[in-house]
């Protein structure tokens, strides 16, 4: 951490107009963030709109080569391409870079962070990160590796012999076209008008969907190689791999999930649920309904309903869960930047 960050601390904030940055912005003045200054980026054309920041009026201002002068941190939420090209330009003014987006973590530079496995998976070095002049950047992996992780660093102390994750992500992971588009194609269905395909190349509405048109980009393959690879490397291992497959659904917010456990002996469903509440998941109370899409909206954890047995196989189990996909994933990012800051205290 840059000398004088106990003082005065100034953070950076890129993509500020995303979904993902509003969450961001959002979640670090839920969890009082000491920031003392907020400055809000994006790209020219979204430079002058009207926000706020901590209560108070603000305006987003556009990337230039200065932007980042004086940051302590400088969080990359928008596009792939705006972190590619100015994840450097903030770690050369000093600033400690934490990326959303992945692009940091493409170029070999980043290592990935998820704050509470730490008990159980420390974070690991970027390669190269010993003895850099510039602070180390770190990656916070996306809500699906988050969830797959926790799932494989919970169950891992049983030894499963299979862990399977379905994933059903929403739309607003191509975040506000996603969203539009969705609506869009729910409206003209229902008016038996023609849709509009221009993000998922496809009928997403009503639907469920396997994979994307040909012109839509990512492809939904892409999207699951990519999940998997990040939960590989930051298991690394440690605990074992789940198998990961993606579905489409035609929800707006939150990731829903189906998982299934298979051990060589049976294992009580207290003793899993415990082992994962052990890192933050928290479970459906006895009576209480199983999580939703819409029950978890704005909340930073992932939740499960009652593990179950599965009627047929003596020893697999099943969970059903969801997570808030922006909430989730802008904890995480905050939660790096607090741990980085104790950090700094502690020395």
């Amino acid at each position: 951490m840059p000398s004088g960050a106990g003082s005065s601390l100034r953070i950076a904030v890129v993509g500020a107009s995303s979904l993902r940055g509003k969450e961001l912005k959002q979640v670090l003045e839920d969890r009082a963030f000491p920031a003392n200054d907020t400055i809000l980026l994006d790209e020219s054309v979204m430079a002058g709109t009207l926000t706020e920041a901590a209560g108070e009026p603000t305006f987003i201002r556009a990337l230039e080569e200065d932007s980042f002068e004086g940051s302590h941190f400088a969080f990359f939420a928008g596009s792939h391409f705006d972190a590619e090209r100015n994840w450097p330009v903030a770690q050369r003014a000093g600033a400690t870079v934490i990326d959303l987006t992945g692009a940091v973590s493409d170029s070999g530079r980043a290592g990935m962070w998820i704050p509470s496995l730490d008990r159980m998976l420390p974070p690991q070095r970027a390669s190269g990160a010993n003895g850099a002049t510039h602070p180390s950047p770190h990656f916070s992996p996306p809500t699906p590796v988050v969830i797959a992780c926790t799932l494989a660093a919970g169950l891992g102390k049983f030894s499963p012999q299979r862990l399977v994750v379905m994933f059903f992500p929403p739309v607003s992971e191509r975040d506000q076209a996603g969203i539009e588009e969705l609506e869009s194609q729910t409206a003209s269905l229902l008016s038996f008008r023609p849709i509009e395909q221009a993000v998922f190349d496809a009928q997403v509405a009503f639907n469920l969907l396997l994979g994307y048109g040909e012109g839509s980009k990512p492809r939904l393959e892409d999207v699951r190689a990519g999940i998997a690879r990040d939960a590989v490397c930051y298991l690394a291992g440690r605990a074992p791999v789940p198998a990961i497959q993606l579905v489409q659904a035609p929800v707006f917010y939150g990731y829903a999930f189906a998982a299934y456990a298979e051990f060589a002996e049976p294992q009580p469903p207290e003793g899993l649920e415990a082992a994962l509440a052990d890192l933050g998941v928290r479970f459906t109370p006895p009576g209480g309904g199983a999580p939703t899409n819409i029950s978890v909206a704005g909340e930073s954890e992932i939740h499960i309903g009652r593990i179950e047995p599965d009627p047929t196989i003596r020893s697999g189990m099943w969970l059903w869960g969801a997570a808030d996909n922006l909430r989730l994933a802008a904890t995480n990012a905050v939660r790096i930047a607090e741990e980085l800051l104790r950090g700094s205290e502690l020395k």
